[in-house]
């Protein structure tokens, strides 16, 4: 039977003022402060603070053999020191019981490597940095924003020192191969590839709550069942920390799953491994050959989400095209907003797409419309272009 690796990914993006045209070059204040919070508390009350718990407690009660991965980009710790510094503590002590291994990725959840090398080295070394910072931690495996990913992104996490790099097990890559084996990328030597089981994991996180699904309600017997049942060497298990109490509220009850998960594991037979550790146990068996550039989002498993409409590529080639000129100036605060204007959810609110993956991106967007989100962007560039040159004419 494999083993179980469970990774969470914890992110919150820096949400805008709806920045109307005459705002530009006059009001510096660009995030809804106000928004940020209210999200964060509302999401660190239903789900952050009661799963850190629940999770800390499972740890003790199984002595360890309970194990999971976090990625915690660098914008949500920012929002957490300003506005939840107990949310914080939260996560530190739940790092501290041993139990949880942290993963590295961009500071500012961004696109970063589709657009420049040097910048995506910056916001990994910031991020690094961050989680040492905070939780006196450096990383061995990397996962790319939204698992963005392909064997170019696999050997530059090679070259970066990575020993490991997670992404999404796609399908029409993958053909008729299982993802629970560890791969190897045709580009690298080193690094391997851990791939999320695309089935498995949604039916934790989106599957779950729906008495429509033919198998409401999931038990975590049954889904251990299912588990020893794979094939392979590992069983990636990848989603969204907030899926936990938030986009599946309690009386759903998913806390109920997640207490009884560690017990009907063992009892199937099964033990939780952590990314390095699998990096560890098993070799790289197979290759997975990928050129394209995937992710987990949306069913195309690509970078519509956040490429798929005119709005978004000129959004962001635009705040792109502004990085050799914010960087020559050296003001930090100037290129941390520049650096916020990259998070790849501001890109994510302005599509445009129908159907299921429509609805999914309506969830979460902050704004009246897709065109709302885009405005309010372009707006703040615009300001933020201004500022650029007045720090250009100061030098």
């Amino acid at each position: 039977m494999p083993d179980v690796c469970l990774y969470f990914q914890v992110h919150q993006p820096n949400r805008l003022l709806p920045y109307d045209f005459f705002k530009i070059g006059e009001n510096a204040a660009y995030e809804n402060e106000a928004l940020n919070a209210g999200i964060l508390s509302k999401i660190a009350d239903n789900c952050y603070l009661p799963a850190n718990r629940l999770f800390q407690r499972l740890i003790e009660q199984n002595e360890g053999r309970f194990r999971i991965a976090l990625s915690i980009s660098g914008t949500v710790i920012e929002q957490m020191q300003r506005y939840r510094p107990d949310v914080l503590a939260s996560f530190q002590e739940l790092v501290a019981s041993g139990g949880v291994e942290l993963l590295a990725e961009t500071y500012y959840h961004s696109l970063a490597f589709v657009h420049s090398n040097k910048e995506f080295d910056r916001q990994v070394d910031l991020h690094l940095e961050k989680l040492e910072e905070v939780f006196h931690i450096r990383p061995r495996v990397f996962r790319n924003t939204e698992l963005i990913y392909n064997d170019a992104i696999a050997a530059k996490a090679e070259t970066m020192g990575f020993d490991g790099i997670i992404a999404e097990g796609v399908p029409r890559v993958l053909g008729a191969d299982s993802p629970n084996f560890l791969y190897r990328a045709p580009t690298t030597a080193r690094i391997k590839t851990l791939l999320r089981n695309v089935t498995l994991s949604d039916d934790l996180g989106f599957r779950y709550s729906d008495p429509n699904w033919s198998e409401y309600p999931l038990t975590a017997e049954k889904f251990a069942t299912w588990l020893a049942a794979c094939e392979g060497d590992i069983v990636n298990l990848c989603l969204d920390y907030e899926n936990i109490g938030e986009h599946q509220n309690k009386l759903t009850g998913i806390f109920d799953f997640w207490e009884a998960i560690p017990e009907a594991l063992s009892e199937a037979g099964l033990q939780w491994v952590t990314p390095t550790e699998a990096v560890d146990l098993y070799r790289a068996s197979r290759e997975y050959s990928c050129d394209t550039l995937t992710s987990w989002a949306d069913t195309e498993r690509d970078l519509s989400a956040w490429m798929g409409n005119v709005m978004q590529q000129e959004a962001i080639e635009k705040v792109h095209r502004l990085e050799a000129e914010i960087l020559a100036v050296n003001d930090p605060i100037l290129t941390d907003y520049w650096a916020k204007m990259q998070t790849s959810d501001h890109f994510y609110w302005m599509s445009t797409k129908g159907g299921t993956d429509g609805s999914v991106h309506s969830y979460f967007t902050p704004y009246p419309s897709p065109y709302d989100a885009y405005i309010y962007f372009m707006n703040v560039l615009a300001d933020l272009q201004i500022r650029l040159r007045r720090a250009q004419e100061s030098l």
